[in-house]
């Protein structure tokens, strides 16, 4: 059964889809999300295209990875949520990250938590790691409100980053709406 949907109180998150590039692309090349999302990089529109298939193709062999975000009464992306594996053995992440204009208002924290629960609660998931450069207040706030703890500090191609991470155990629901509609 494949993931159609995911819907909080105010947002839809679903699977990326090749329509998502361009505005995919506009978000992590702005100034402000690309700072912390790509280490100040403009990435190109092919290197954002390669990121949504390895997305596509995730989650049709293990059933998840990164979603688009919506406001839920709208069809504008505001941005992504959702996860991807790293490291060897891999292990789960977490990414997430609104365009600028949404900052500020518990979108990201309402994101992430709907998400949280879908890796929990649909895949079965014993932990889930989180990380950000030092300097990002914002996201480690966003881990923090999502009950992650940190876990340890890496260096990682020359720059430092911080991981958080939550287990099963530790992780509670808050009771928000969450719905999670599959095909």
């Amino acid at each position: 059964m494949k993931l159609l949907e995911i819907e909080t109180a105010r947002l839809r998150m679903r699977p990326y889809t090749m329509d998502d590039i361009d505005g995919l692309h506009r978000l992590w090349t702005t100034p402000e999300a690309r700072k912390y999302l790509w280490d100040d990089i403009i990435i190109s529109r092919e290197q954002a295209a390669s990121v949504v298939a390895e997305s596509i193709e995730l989650f049709g062999t293990h059933g998840f990875g990164q979603c688009a975000v919506f406001p839920k009464d709208h069809e504008s992306l505001i941005g992504f949520c959702g996860f991807r594996l790293f490291g060897e053995p891999p292990e789960v992440e977490i990414l997430y990250g609104l365009v600028p204009q949404c900052w500020g208002h518990g979108l990201a924290t309402e994101a992430a938590r709907a998400m949280l629960r879908f890796g929990f609660e649909q895949c079965g998931w014993q932990r889930v790691y989180a990380g950000a450069d030092p300097p990002n207040a914002a996201s480690i706030r966003v881990m923090e409100r999502c009950g992650m703890r940190f876990g340890k500090r890496v260096e990682i191609n020359g720059l430092e980053a911080v991981y958080y991470e939550v287990t099963r155990e530790a992780f509670q629901p808050d009771g928000a709406p969450y719905t999670v509609r599959r095909a």
